[in-house]
């Protein structure tokens, strides 16, 4: 992807011979740090940053190979997205624990940097996260993790194109400036393709995180969401998507029952990939909540 453009905002830093971009605002710690999902950019998660940094150190980036970052060949391992993240706050300067927020796909490399570095996260908020375990609470096996193909150019056009709608409601009050240089970068199939990338081989990462062992506890707070995607609607039957929201439901209780501190809160009106337009302050409040017991 290209990285002629610079960012409306925060600066890039060289990690291991790639510019990665961040975002930071506010000060004190724990620092808190969004993980984005597939096919996201750290300035998406603007809107819910800036609430955060009233009280606390908020970072924002892009991996690499996403958003305003260096290209890199995807997907790639939960390790080395993990250890490229430690590796980039280091050279922001931004000291550890964290506070982990990790949306979607996020959640993999989220529960990959507890199991590396746990010395160095406080707590985590996961947003409709990944989570290893997805399977064991999904009863149909139509919601099972499969490795999903790229879409060929073609349907990436097409995905482009109805793109676009989607991310101008999302970004409607960001800055001008901002929401322009977003929509200029999400809406190319260069980007589309990458998101798809990542989310390619999605049992591989489970695989990947089971076989590291079992994933440190910290305080957590785990957002689900029981809205449901525009695109979710037309691929699957209502009976499907009921089965899913019961899934994801059981998978929250689960992973808060795990951990030290766990907390599960359901939000029934945001949907998967617009947790943070669709209930800002509920997220943003629980990022508090959670900061505030582990400060």
């Amino acid at each position: 992807m290209s990285t002629s453009q610079q960012p409306p905002l925060g600066r890039l830093h060289q990690v291991d011979g790639r510019r990665l971009f961040l975002h930071r605002s506010g000060a004190g710690g724990p620092a808190v740090v969004f993980l984005p999902g597939a096919s996201a950019f750290g300035l998406d998660y603007l809107n819910v940053h800036e609430r955060v940094s009233a009280f606390t150190t908020s970072v924002l980036h892009d991996r690499a190979g996403t958003g305003w970052s260096d290209p890199a060949e995807l997907p790639r391992t939960a390790a080395e997205v993990a250890t490229e993240l430690r590796d980039l706050l280091r050279a922001a300067d931004v000291p550890g624990p964290y506070v982990l927020v990790a949306h979607s796909l996020g959640g993999a490399y989220a529960r990959r940097f507890l199991q590396l570095f746990p010395d160095e996260v406080a707590g985590v908020v996961y947003l409709d996260a990944f989570n290893e375990d997805w399977d064991v609470h999904m009863a149909d096996e139509r919601l099972r993790l499969k490795p999903q193909p790229v879409p060929g150019d073609v349907m990436l056009r097409l995905v482009t194109l109805l793109a676009g709608g989607q991310y101008r409601k999302m970004l409607a009050t960001w800055p001008r400036e901002v929401r322009d240089a977003l929509l200029a970068r999400h809406l190319t199939v260069a980007s589309q393709r990458a998101g798809a990338q990542e989310r390619g081989d999605m049992p591989g990462l489970a695989a990947e995180i089971r076989a590291a062992g079992p994933v440190p506890g910290r305080p957590l707070l785990a957002f689900t969401a029981l809205g449901v995607d525009p695109a979710m609607k037309l691929m699957m039957p209502k009976k499907t998507l009921t089965a899913m929201s019961d899934g994801k439901i059981r998978l929250g209780e689960a992973l808060a029952a795990a951990a030290p501190g766990g907390e599960h809160r359901v939000l029934e009106n945001a949907r998967h990939s617009t947790i943070c337009t669709d209930e800002p302050d509920a997220v943003s409040q629980g990022v508090r909540d959670l900061w505030q017991r582990v400060c």
